[in-house]
């Protein structure tokens, strides 16, 4: 009974790390967002850029009421957490006469700006 009560409490502890360490990642990517992307880019309504909500899973070149380059609009790639990793690394290597010149060379800024990104739907 007592390791029920313990195994109990452990399992607990390791959901509220687990929500501790999502809300710090969130909080992460927010600035990297703010930091890196909010200059251009926007989550709801009209930027320089595409509004990034949903961005995850959709496909580039898409979102209706934006104008993209004809180089993302025939580039056929769905953006998942791997492509906008890879994206974010060198958006001209991955789609050459993109307009996005902007990069995120931190592995670590990237994994928390798509979390972040992610979770906005």
């Amino acid at each position: 009974m007592a390791s029920r009560v313990w195994l109990a409490a452990l399992a607990a502890v390791a959901v509220a790390g687990g929500a501790s360490a999502q809300t710090a990642e969130m909080a992460r990517g927010s600035a990297v967002y703010d930091d890196r992307c909010g200059g251009c880019h926007v989550i709801d309504g009209v930027g320089q850029g595409p509004n990034l909500r949903g961005v995850v899973g959709r496909k580039a070149g898409t979102l209706a009421g934006f104008e993209f380059t004809p180089a993302l609009k025939a580039s056929r790639l769905t953006w998942t957490a791997a492509n906008l990793d890879r994206w974010l690394v060198g958006p001209q290597k991955l789609v050459p006469g993109t307009a996005m010149t902007a990069t995120v060379p931190d592995p670590r800024e990237r994994s928390d700006l798509i979390a972040y990104l992610a979770a906005l739907r």
